[in-house]
């Protein structure tokens, strides 16, 4: 599978930003990057207790859907409000910025509908699945027990739930 295509890119002297359709990613790049690891390595105080801090942040993949919102603070650098982590900023020029915190706001909505319907898809696949193991339980010795089969009906069932997201996205 290919990698999707940057949708917006800021190349910095020591980070890269690349936005994508559902990701955020931040990378270290050349001499920072070096400094950090070399610092790492040659300190095993900073290995034990920074080391593995920075390989939690660094490089950064935010998925879009994970962002509550995209703003710019008071210096006018991007500030990320994420639900299940520490708000983050990514210093950029105010141009920049802006020009980011615009395009994140666009993708953002659709990156949490894509993530809901595919969160409703599986949710409705695993019920089918479930009640599929449930006949095969209830069919007696003559079935293999605990085997989902799938029926005409399912199979119909999930064809139409993927032709209704393909027809949502097209849309």
């Amino acid at each position: 599978m290919s990698e999707e295509p940057v949708v917006m890119e800021i190349d910095k002297a020591h980070f890269t930003v690349k936005l994508y359709e559902n990701v955020l990613k931040v990378d270290l790049k050349g001499t920072a990057k070096n400094e950090i690891e070399e610092a790492l390595e040659n300190k095993s105080v900073l290995r034990k207790t920074l080391g593995n801090v920075l390989g939690l942040f660094v490089p950064l993949h935010i998925r879009l859907s994970d962002i509550h919102s995209a703003k710019m603070d008071e210096a006018r650098k991007v500030k990320l409000d994420l639900h299940h982590r520490k708000d983050t900023t990514i210093p950029l020029e105010p141009e920049e910025s802006e020009k980011l915190v615009d395009k994140l706001n666009e993708l953002i909505p659709k990156a949490k509908e894509r993530e809901l319907m595919r969160m409703i898809k599986e949710a409705r696949l695993q019920k089918m699945a479930d009640e599929q193991l449930e006949l095969g339980r209830s069919a007696g010795p003559g079935i293999m027990q605990g085997t989902a089969v799938e029926t005409p009906e399912v199979s119909d069932e999930l064809e139409k739930a993927e032709e209704r997201e393909e027809q949502k996205e097209e849309d």
